[in-house]
């Protein structure tokens, strides 16, 4: 991360565009206006979509505007200096006067989807099949092509054979695959080049320039890069390779920086070339399934938004696991751990939706404000509240499992956690009180994320004696299973069938596969159409990412200066037994524990 300091320290360097002025536009439509209307009578309706739509689009899609009116391309300085303003400006004045002296016509539009860092695994595995599944089901627009960019030596066939070994027909078993198939490897196009060299960016654009044969251009730039070259790239592509006509957009991938200052400063140095509204900083947890009917079964049904409180919940529990160590990640993961890889991110942003305020809509920037406010609202994160543990060498039967420092990526004498367990709280009068428990780790004994709500035990049950001393079997809970096998099921107790009196607790469960056979598309594709379609609600806004930061980093900086060593726990097992004592602590039981889960 030095490495990624000093680079970024060199963006104050770099001058951003001027921005349009919304008066001097208003004027001139005012101005022609006045002077057309004395002579010629609208049509009652005009079409002016900029898309030509599929046949199954989610959403149409148009040429959009900021909030200070200038087009929402990428801030491309042209090679002469000269702003884009002055730009957009004459491009609005020619769209008045063709609006107001011409009949309207559709402006047909290409959309050009550019994979930095296209040789890597991340691009291999996941935004290559995204795209394809994209367009296996007809979500794309009509004219699209898709371009490779990294520093690897490679041809387009190259490309497209590497490509066609993780494509899979995995949607349904429509006869038509392999066509779709090769129709989608034929747009499949690569372009090898530095990601420092504007040269090579340029021609990358000249090559994009080609495949968009003089359509408006809209363009996508999706950066599956280590961090510290993404102010390389964002300044090449924005510079050189921007859309002259249509809209430029950037997708990012995490880590966003290590604290609050480097991320800071990596979002500083992205705004010297982009608004804010172009970046896309993609946490793909926010697109999976279950995640996204959080609020759908928050919101849309009676039964459970009234219990959604400190009056009813008595905590609630983030848990993600994984039964796999880190397997030569070592490099990356030693400089991050686990509280940057998953807590800071994945698991406070599921958070974050589920404890945030009704919104005023469904727009993204009223989601993202409600976000905002729950974790603003947040105690920063204390070390007597916070466990960590790193996973040691183990044997089962005859087979051995390699602890964390034996992994030959990772230093001998690392004290990085692959365990954390955190207890959080939200300082408001919905959840004042209410424990938040994240629980995240490696090596562990299963694979799961889940999301387990517990509400309060019944005041003066009549069936307390049937539980004996152990009220929290007789807690009802609330479970949203994430992965895998997703579901949703409600904890509730009920007697057994008999002549006795006994009670069980049972589920009422809707697990998906039952429910909805066909198979649940990839959060990156939910995430890769959001960002096609310009959609930001399940994308993480600059103040939102400054507030997540604020939460963790006074207890990284403590763990990192006090070098505090991590409680050791063997591979596959539940994890270290801090992590009880901690949730005890507060009065809670982890709900991953029951025999039954």
């Amino acid at each position: 991360m030095a490495a990624a300091t000093s680079h970024l320290s060199l963006c104050s360097s770099s001058s951003s565009a001027a921005s349009l002025s919304q008066t001097q536009t208003c004027s001139f439509f005012k101005k022609e206006a006045d002077l057309f209307s004395r002579f010629a009578a609208f049509p009652r309706k005009t079409q002016s979509s900029t898309w030509v739509r599929r046949v199954r689009p989610r959403k149409s899609f148009q040429l959009k505007f900021s909030s200070n009116g200038s087009p929402l391309n990428a801030v491309s300085l042209q090679d002469s200096g000269s702003s884009v303003a002055k730009k957009g400006l004459g491009t609005q004045e020619e769209e008045a006067s063709s609006f107001l002296y011409s009949e309207p016509r559709k402006a047909e539009s290409t959309l050009s989807i550019t994979v930095v860092g296209a040789s890597g695994d991340l691009a291999r595995k996941k935004i290559f099949p995204a795209l394809f599944a994209l367009f296996y089901e007809d979500w794309l627009p009509e004219n699209f092509c898709v371009c490779g960019y990294a520093r690897t030596r490679m041809t387009d066939e190259e490309l497209r054979n590497m490509i066609s070994k993780t494509l899979t027909c995995r949607i349904d078993k429509r006869e038509n695959c392999e066509d779709k198939m090769e129709q989608f490897l034929m747009r499949c196009f690569y372009h090898a080049g530095q990601y420092n060299s504007e040269d090579n960016f340029r021609e990358l654009d000249m090559k994009l320039k080609e495949k968009e044969a003089g359509k408006l251009a809209n363009r996508l730039f999706y950066l599956s890069i280590p961090p510290n070259i993404f102010v390389d790239v964002v300044r090449c592509a924005s510079l050189r390779a921007s859309s002259g006509d249509g809209w430029t957009r950037v997708i990012v991938e995490k880590p966003f920086g290590r604290d609050s200052e480097s991320s800071g400063e990596l979002t500083r140095c992205l705004k010297q070339y982009l608004a804010e509204d172009q970046i896309f900083r993609i946490d793909h947890y926010l697109g999976k399934e279950l995640v996204e009917n959080l609020s759908v079964l928050r919101f849309s049904n009676l039964v459970f938004e009234p219990l959604w409180s400190r009056n009813y919940i008595r905590n609630v529990q983030l848990i993600f696991s994984e039964d796999f160590g880190i397997e030569g990640r070592g490099g990356y993961f030693d400089n991050y751990g686990i509280i940057r890889d998953i807590m800071q991110n994945h698991l406070l942003q599921i958070l974050a939706l589920f404890a945030m305020e009704t919104p005023v809509s469904l727009d993204a920037e009223d989601i993202r404000n409600e976000k905002v406010k729950v974790l603003r609202s947040m105690r920063p994160l204390q070390l007597d509240d916070v466990i960590v543990g790193q996973y040691k060498g183990h044997s089962k039967g005859s087979k051995s499992y390699p602890g964390y420092i034996d992994d030959p990526t990772v230093p001998k004498n690392s004290t990085t956690p692959t365990f954390a367990a955190a207890a959080l709280f939200i300082n408001n009068a919905r959840w004042d009180g209410v424990p938040f428990l994240m629980k995240a780790g490696k090596a562990l004994h299963t694979k799961r994320a889940e999301i387990r709500v517990q509400f309060r035990h019944v005041a003066g049950n009549l069936y307390r004696r049937n539980f004996g001393t152990d009220l929290d079997k007789a807690t009802n809970e609330l479970v949203l299973r994430v992965q895998p096998d997703e579901a949703i099921y409600l904890k509730i107790n009920n007697k057994v069938p008999g002549l006795g009196m006994r009670l069980d607790c049972s589920d009422l469960n809707l697990l998906y596969r039952a429910r909805y056979p066909r198979e649940i598309p990839d959060a990156y594709e939910r995430l890769l159409l959001d960002a096609i379609e310009g959609e930001r609600r399940l994308f993480i806004r600059s103040d939102e990412l400054d507030a997540a930061w604020a939460l963790f980093t006074p207890l990284l900086k403590e763990l990192e200066d006090k070098r505090i060593a991590p409680e050791l726990y063997p591979y596959g097992s539940r994890g270290p037994v801090g992590a009880h004592y901690l949730a005890a602590k507060h009065n809670v039981r982890w709900g991953d524990l029951g025999s039954e889960d």
